[in-house]
């Protein structure tokens, strides 16, 4: 049987290590400071862009993987005997989806099927490390892909933001748009939903914000199996770590992993975010 290649592209921002042990292929998105293009996770890393937002005065944008990109993976697996699962950020979120699909037809006999995550960062990650533990259990594409959809079923993220202001710049707010006329001193607690960033509650203070994405999560999964825990955090190490701290010690999960937010997402919600997701089997 061939083997099962597996696509994702860089906001997922999975650790190196299970890149490696799956042999995962990462399609990157770009970053854009004015004339300044940057593959997203190769040409900036997540300190670097970090440090560069604090004191630029351009607002950077972003733009999805290329047809072309896409094309090139597809060729490569082709010829090295491998059918293809690509699974993206969000369609809502991103063109990299739609990149995907129409990159089948410059390599029409090879076998690729592609999935939209409905998500982004540490839960898209999430959901293609489900994905790659079907595939290197000896699961042929199409249960791959039949995985991927259920795990999108079984995976979820909330996250807690400093400020609306860089979603509501870069045009991703979504239904977080019903908080931006809320106090500054006001921490929203935000989710996505059906594919795109949607409003939770608010919390006063930032400590508040982010312990209280912990008690959403053990509300999610309470009386669900084999959960596993994703932390994402733009530039916010230390909350982070304090983070997955207090999930494990609450949800006591399989598995768990802490990875950078990729510079793309964190052009649109900003330093110090830090992400809570969550994967459970049944």
């Amino acid at each position: 049987m061939p083997s099962i290649a597996i696509i994702t592209d860089s906001t997922a921002y999975l650790p190196p290590e299970y890149i490696q042990k799956y042999h995962l292929k990462i399609a990157p998105l770009t970053v854009l400071f004015g004339e300044e293009s940057y593959r997203d996770g190769i040409d900036i890393s997540p300190r670097e862009f970090y440090d560069r937002l604090k004191t630029s005065t351009i607002m950077p944008t972003t733009s999805q993987v290329t047809i072309g990109a896409f094309k090139d993976l597809y060729e490569d697996l082709f010829q090295a005997g491998a059918e293809t699962l690509v699974i993206t950020i969000s369609g809502k979120l991103s063109g990299t989806v739609e990149s995907a699909r129409q990159a089948r037809q410059f390599v029409p006999e090879a076998k690729i099927e592609v999935v939209d995550s409905l998500s982004t960062t540490v839960e898209q990650g999430l959901i293609v490390l489900a994905a790659a533990r079907a595939a290197a259990s000896g699961a042929s594409l199409m249960e791959c892909k039949q995985v991927t959809e259920q795990a999108r079923q079984r995976t979820g993220v909330v996250f807690a933001v400093d400020t609306l202001e860089f979603l509501h710049r870069g045009g991703r707010i979504g239904g977080a748009k019903r908080f931006m006329g809320t106090l500054l001193n006001i921490k929203p607690i935000l989710t996505i939903n059906a594919g795109q960033v949607d409003a939770l509650e608010q919390a006063r203070t930032r400590k508040k914000s982010i312990s209280r994405l912990v008690d959403i999560v053990a509300e999610r999964v309470a009386g669900k199996s084999q959960v596993r825990l994703g932390v994402s955090h733009a530039n916010a190490l230390e909350e982070a770590q304090a983070l997955m701290g207090m999930a494990s010690m609450r949800l006591d999960p399989v598995g768990a992993m802490i990875t950078d937010l990729s510079p793309v997402i964190g052009t649109h919600v900003g330093p110090g975010t830090v992400a809570l997701a969550y994967y459970y089997e049944a």
